[in-house]
C-alpha cells in the first residue's frame, strides 16, 4: 500500500468512526452545542461535508475551485462559518448522506491525482498524500469536538500519528500567523503512540523538547484543550511560547480553548 492509499484509508476510518457516533442521533440531539463557540453537531458535520467536497474539486478541478476561492475572498474571515451555518439547516438525514457521498468522492479523488502533482488550497498547494493528512487531522479534531458534545470518548489509535505529523510539520506556520519569528533551531518532539511506540522528530541533542501522549499533542496542536489541561513535558523557552500559539489547521490565529476547570473536567479516553 502506497503511502497516499495508507492515509486515505486511515482517513475513511476515522469519518465511518464520527458517522457512527452521530448516524442514530435525533433530531434535538443534532441540535447539541459543542465546544466550538456557536457550532452544534451539525454545524461540524456539516463543516466536515463542505470542506471534504472543496477538497474534492480542488482535486478534479482546479479552474472549478478558483471560483470557490475567488467567492471565499468577498468574506475572507467568515466564509467557513457560513458554509457550516448554511449546511446546517439541512435536515440531519440530508447532511449526513451528503457528507458520506462527498467523502467518497474526495478518497477516489485522491487516490487518482497523479503523483507529483500539487493540489490548490486556501493555502499553499499540497500533494495527494497532504491534502488527505489535513482531511484527517479535521475530521479528527472536529470529531472529538462531537464526543465531547456528546459527553462520550473515541479510543484513539495509530492513526493518530498523521495529525501529529502535520502538528510537526507547522510549527513555523503558528509563529507566521501570529507576526512572529520561528525560532532557526529545531525543536526536539518525543510522542508516544496509543499502542504505546515512541514517535520522534528533530534533532536528541535539541534545548527545546516535546514530550507527552500523542493524544494530548494533538489536542494541543488542533486547539481542542488549553495547555494546562493537557500532559506534556514542554521544555525551553522556544518550546514555551510556541504551546500558546501552536497552530496546525489553516485560517488566522485560533482562539485556543480556555482550561477545563474543576466544575468541567477533561473527558478521559477508554484505555
Amino acid at each position: 500500500m502506497s503511502l497516499v492509499q495508507e492515509v486515505v484509508a486511515d482517513l475513511a476510518a476515522a469519518s465511518a468512526e464520527l458517522d457512527d457516533l452521530v448516524a442514530d442521533l435525533d433530531v434535538d440531539e443534532w441540535a447539541i452545542h459543542t465546544p466550538a463557540p456557536g457550532w452544534t453537531i451539525a454545524h461540524q458535520i456539516a463543516h466536515l461535508a463542505w470542506t471534504d467536497e472543496v477538497a474534492a474539486v480542488a482535486a478534479t478541478d482546479p479552474e472549478a475551485f478558483s471560483a470557490i476561492t475567488r467567492e471565499a475572498m468577498t468574506d475572507p474571515t467568515g466564509f467557513v462559518d457560513a458554509a457550516a451555518e448554511q449546511g446546517a439547516l439541512k435536515s440531519p438525514a440530508d447532511l449526513l448522506a451528503q457528507w458520506r457521498t462527498v467523502r467518497e468522492s474526495l478518497g477516489r479523488a485522491l487516490l487518482a491525482v497523479p503523483e507529483g502533482t500539487k493540489i490548490p488550497w486556501f493555502g499553499p498547494p499540497m500533494s495527494a498524500t497532504s491534502m488527505a493528512t489535513a482531511r484527517l487531522m479535521e475530521t479528527w479534531a472536529h470529531g472529538l469536538d462531537v464526543a465531547d458534545a456528546l459527553g462520550v470518548t473515541l479510543v484513539p489509535t495509530d492513526r493518530i500519528k498523521a495529525v501529529v505529523h502535520i502538528g510537526v510539520r507547522t510549527r513555523d506556520f503558528a509563529y507566521a500567523v501570529n507576526g512572529k519569528t520561528p525560532p532557526a533551531a529545531p525543536f526536539r518532539f518525543e510522542i508516544v503512540a496509543p499502542s504505546g511506540e515512541l514517535w520522534t522528530w528533530g534533532p536528541a541533542d535539541a534545548t527545546d523538547v516535546v514530550r507527552g501522549p500523542a493524544v494530548d499533542f494533538c489536542e494541543l496542536v488542533t486547539q481542542r484543550r488549553a495547555p494546562a489541561d493537557l500532559d506534556l513535558q514542554i521544555i525551553g523557552d522556544h518550546a514555551r511560547e510556541w504551546s500558546t500559539i501552536a497552530q496546525c489547521f489553516a485560517g488566522p490565529p485560533g482562539g485556543g480553548r480556555e482550561p477545563s476547570g474543576p466544575l468541567h473536567p477533561r473527558p478521559k479516553a477508554d484505555r
